[in-house]
């Protein structure tokens, strides 16, 4: 079994919509929906990425560039989500890991980073594992945390 990320097209944009979180996590993420609304908006700064087992999807995720913030060279993973009846399988490790190698691949990449609620310690722990150091909180009370890049 492989997973890939892939382009969010008229093809896979329904079922990325429908796929369903655990009730536990409703409240910790926007709708896929919204954030390929959002992203459409910001099509030079957004970058949206199906997740897909080999020819289904079962996830999505969104990066952006935080340059037109003042951040050259910061990105940010806004939106990370694997179908809850999927999860628990190493997927998600996987795709993410493909997620920062595909930042990692960009010339200007410095720093990236990402944010939950310290209300989620499968978050917590999943985004530390992966190199991910916590920086402190934003004033919603979310956590940031971030990779930083050779050189930053």
């Amino acid at each position: 079994m492989t997973i890939t990320l892939q382009a969010v097209t008229e093809d896979n944009f329904d079922t990325l919509i429908e796929l369903p979180l655990l009730p536990e996590q409703q409240d910790y993420l926007a709708s896929n929906a919204y954030s390929i609304a959002q992203a459409s908006f910001y099509p030079d700064s957004f970058f949206t990425r199906a997740i897909y087992l080999d020819d289904k999807p079962i996830g999505f995720l969104m990066y952006v560039s935080l340059a037109d913030e003042g951040q050259p060279g910061e990105y940010a993973i806004y939106r990370f989500m694997i179908d809850s009846g999927e999860q628990g399988k190493g997927y998600g490790r996987r795709a993410i890991g493909l997620a920062l190698d595909e930042i990692r691949s960009r010339p200007d990449a410095k720093v990236i980073q990402i944010c939950y609620w310290p209300s989620n310690p499968v978050a917590k722990d999943f985004y530390a594992s992966l190199g991910f150091v916590e920086t402190g909180l934003d004033e919603q009370g979310e956590m940031y945390a971030q990779i930083r890049l050779g050189g930053a």
